[in-house]
């Protein structure tokens, strides 16, 4: 109930909390169960004979004899309670009664007391008194106030699961478990448009080219032209699979149904296909429409081939009954299903054939000139220094998701007014992106004289080979300052490319391995720093002998399983010989590797032990460092001091 104050301002809501009424309940309930005692009296159970001796030694005072629950109840007289203390623990008791007794159906209450006070004189009979108890408030309680406490208790359990639907019949009721829980939006809920998209130029036109047919249907249908009925956006995290699918609420002006995958799926059997026919039956009763099913691969996940045995009845339902209204008997004329996922080696075939999907978006990385258009949206509302670049960061920052840009914009605010500043500048950047892609630095760790210097040979022998070798990344700077998990890191900037030549992997691998061979010549035996360049080093060179074909021992072979349904198969795809032959020519590739780095750092001994006792002074050092005691980088042009890490290639000298 609200009260309306002057000046048309709104009153204050009174509202009612239920909790109350339980706290209310508690203490009458208490009284209703305790109100029939014997006013804190603890009387002592006896037998009908007992109460006979009692009254002819003359020491009852009164008998009440409660009719319908056949009790009698004695009262003893004040000066013969010593004779009894003993039975009540040596104190007797001031309120009465003392004991009681029970009696058959069959007792006449009347006649054996009247018999027995006419058998006792005068000054030893006692009083008697004979009532019914009344049952009537304990009646109710037993069958009106215990139901009652049982549906509040109902109510309350399930009031929150109601609570913020629309009435109640809401889709999070428990009595609407089968009911579809997608939310539908529109051009008033979703302000999200195209134009708030930035990059994404391929799969935005895909996306556009479905709402321009919602449109303007008449374009394409005179042409003899059909609407697809459903696109699948696929992707790596943090691409802008679920902003794309916003910007289409924003624009289509038709409803909106969005899900997510795993709304379907429940503990209770049939609800997730309950709720796939109910999603449909909505989106049939509003169409034209969109459904967005974020998340596909929790429901859509390939159907096991071996049902008895690993399968999930209730989800294997489920996306049957999504298959079918899909694309099954009956039309669904103007439904369009829009779903992202970036698991799509593991969705059902039958999911993605034409008639139900018949698009897949391939929603990649941001290049570079997507890249520059992020960063503008993100930096919309930081306040930037007057001089900086924004083609700065994305020239230099490959392979980083919008998710990613992001991140590096609010973690360089949060760097700027951690130190007092006015503005965020370019250092900001630069030690954000330090701090997302490494980690925090730990300047306080504990490390011995002499692990330093192994790290410093460490990772000098990583930014001398990288610097010598035309093909490997380029490199930005090399620092032995803890960072995270590493002790030191070298940072490189690497070239956007879509393929690689075999000289650019080995080139990459003999970087990776410099650090590993550097500790062989200054120490003459290696450390564990080494763990994760060899685990990547042993990667790339099975890639190139399994999956590449760039071993002529074994072939122009590939191993390479694209679709993922090898995995189901504890068998290799090739022979144990070719095993053999396979980890043959992988020690021969990395020995060989091994040898051409040991020659390049054993050749440039004295610049690379000067790289060394420079980065020990210096604890960073940057490309134009490297280029004084190198000289100019061969194949490539040098990385000054002023660009920022990428995606770098981090080579650990700890594990």
């Amino acid at each position: 109930m609200a009260s309306k104050k002057k000046g048309n301002k709104p009153g204050k809501i009174i509202t009612i909390n239920f909790s109350w009424i339980y706290f209310l309940l508690i203490p009458f309930v208490i009284w209703m169960l305790f109100r029939s005692t014997s006013g804190g009296a603890n009387p002592q159970k006896i037998e009908w004979e007992e109460v006979k001796t009692m009254a002819r030694e003359g020491d009852i005072e009164e008998i009440t004899f409660i009719r319908n629950d056949y009790e009698g109840r004695v009262t003893l007289r004040p000066d013969r309670g010593d004779k009894y203390v003993s039975r009540f623990g040596g104190k007797f008791p001031e309120k009465s009664p003392h004991f009681i007794f029970l009696v058959s159906g069959s007792f006449n209450a009347e006649e054996m007391f009247g018999e027995l006070n006419d058998s006792l004189p005068q000054q030893q009979q006692f009083k008697v008194v004979i009532e019914k108890n009344d049952r009537t408030w304990m009646d109710i309680l037993n069958w009106v106030i215990w139901p009652l406490m049982l549906i509040l208790f109902w109510v309350f359990m399930f009031r929150g699961m109601n609570k913020g639907m629309a009435g109640p019949g809401g889709p999070g009721s428990i009595f609407n478990v089968g009911k579809a829980t997608g939310k539908l939006a529109d051009k008033e809920t979703s302000k999200v448009t195209f134009k708030d998209v930035a990059g994404l130029y391929g799969a935005k036109e895909e996306v556009m080219e479905i709402v321009d047919f919602l449109k303007n249907p008449k374009k394409y249908t005179t042409l003899g032209g059909k609407i697809p009925k459903g696109a699948l956006l696929v992707g790596p995290p943090g691409t802008g699979k679920t902003l794309l699918a916003k910007a289409v609420a924003g624009e289509a002006n038709v409803p909106f149904f969005s899900i997510s995958g795993s709304d379907f799926v429940e503990m209770f059997v049939g609800v997730g296909a309950s709720r796939v026919r109910d999603l449909f039956r909505q989106a049939k009763e509003k169409a034209p429409c969109i459904i967005f099913i974020d998340e596909i691969d929790a429901v859509g996940r390939a159907r096991s081939k071996n049902g008895g045995f690993s399968s999930n009845d209730e989800r294997e339902s489920t996306l049957n009954q999504l298959l079918t209204e899909m694309d099954g008997f009956d039309t669904n004329s103007g439904v369009i299903i829009l779903a992202a996922t970036n698991r799509a080696d593991i969705l059902d075939k039958a999911l993605l054939r034409a008639g139900r999907f018949d698009r897949q978006i391939h929603v990649d990385l941001p290049d570079l000139k997507e890249r520059e258009e992020i960063f503008q949206v993100h930096l919309k509302g930081i306040k930037l220094a007057d001089d900086f670049d924004i083609e700065f960061l994305a020239k230099h920052t490959p392979g980083f998701s919008g998710a990613d840009i992001a991140n590096v914009c609010n973690e360089a605010a949060l760097t700027a007014a951690r130190r007092n500043k006015k503005s965020v500048d370019k250092q900001d950047f630069l030690d954000a992106v330090d701090r997302i892609v490494g980690g925090l630095e730990r300047k306080d760790k504990i490390i011995t004289p002499e692990e330093k210097k192994s790290i410093a040979h460490h990772e000098a022998g990583h930014a001398v080979v990288s610097w010598l070798l035309p093909h490997a990344n380029p490199l930005f700077k090399v620092t032995i300052v803890p960072r995270g998990q590493a002790l030191g890191a070298a940072w490189y900037l690497p070239e956007e490319r879509q393929i690689m030549t075999r000289s650019q992997m080995t080139d990459e691998m003999c970087s990776l391995i410099g650090g590993r061979v550097a500790e062989e010549i200054v120490n003459g035996e290696p450390s564990t720093g080494a763990l994760n360049d060899l685990e990547r080093l042993t990667k790339m060179a099975y890639g190139m002998v399994c999956y590449y074909g760039m071993s002529k021992t074994v072939g122009t072979l590939s191993y390479y399983d694209s679709t993922g349904e090898r995995s189901y198969d504890l068998t290799k795809p090739y022979s144990e010989k070719t095993a053999e032959l396979i980890d043959k020519e992988v020690k021969g590739l990395v020995q060989e590797i091994h040898d051409k780095t040991f020659a390049i750092l054993t050749e440039h001994k004295a610049q690379f032990l000067a790289v060394a006792a420079l980065l020990l002074e210096k604890e960073v050092i940057f490309a134009d460092d490297l280029e004084r005691i190198l000289g100019p980088r061969v194949g490539s042009k040098a990385v000054d001091e002023a660009q920022v890490p990428e995606n770098q290639s981090e080579t650990k000298a700890d594990n």
